[in-house]
């Protein structure tokens, strides 16, 4: 696949991940009639319904990256890891935008919605560790169950963290431009990015070694 190809399916998988994301959450509110629980259900199940989908559908054709994270580990050329990132960062924002056209709302309207404080920056970095941890072990031992791994993974991120598990920069600046259930201030932006990129690069790190060391073992034994 040539690089606009690539281009094109990180843009338009990242916007229905988006798309799903913050439409589910508004979906989930209008009918939980106040219950922030079943609403957080509802939102959880689409999401991960459509990772499941989603990485099926383009992981041939780009590896349905749709985190920047997860693009920069990967270690690609420059061009084609800008490429990514351009394509991840534009397609969440389009899929925002989508999906609040999609429920009457203004294309993009900054989120009110507060999300700071040091558990939910710790809870960034564990959600963000804990996906490059499926992400990496996952591709080592069980390449064709990757989609349903990541799906699992973040249906359990989204109860046991307390931010709700973002988990992913391009998701983040995406959902400061929504105020509905799945917001974030553009205010708490920067320090959620910083706590994803930390858990990230640690997991790596970890899991890096982990795999090289095992590795090496099977090949003594």
């Amino acid at each position: 696949m040539n690089l606009l190809r690539k281009f094109v399916a990180e843009f338009i998988g990242t916007a229905f991940l988006l798309a799903i994301v913050v439409g589910s959450g508004i979906m989930g509110v209008n009918l939980s009639k106040g219950n922030d629980a079943i609403a957080l259900l509802g939102n959880t199940l689409a999401t991960a319904a459509g990772l499941v989908f989603l990485i099926l559908s383009f992981g041939a054709i780009s590896g349905a990256h749709f985190n920047p994270v997860v693009t920069i580990l990967e270690k690609l050329p420059i061009k084609e890891t800008v490429t990514y990132l351009l394509a991840q960062i534009c397609g969440a924002i389009f899929g925002v935008g989508i999906a609040n056209v999609m429920f009457e709302l203004p294309i993009l309207f900054a989120s009110t919605k507060i999300r700071t404080g040091y558990a939910q920056y710790f809870s960034e970095f564990i959600a963000t560790f804990g996906l490059i941890m499926v992400i990496k072990l996952g591709s080592r031992f069980h390449g064709k169950l990757v989609p349903f791994m990541v799906a699992a993974y973040i249906t359990a991120a989204y109860w046991f963290t307390s931010s709700t598990s973002f988990a992913n920069p391009a998701v983040t600046i995406a959902r400061s431009l929504s105020d509905t259930f799945a917001g974030i201030r553009p205010t708490d932006i920067v320090p959620f990015i910083i706590a994803q990129m930390l858990g990230a690069i640690t997991a790596s790190i970890i899991f890096g070694w982990l795999i090289k060391t095992d590795v090496v073992a099977e090949e003594i034994l």
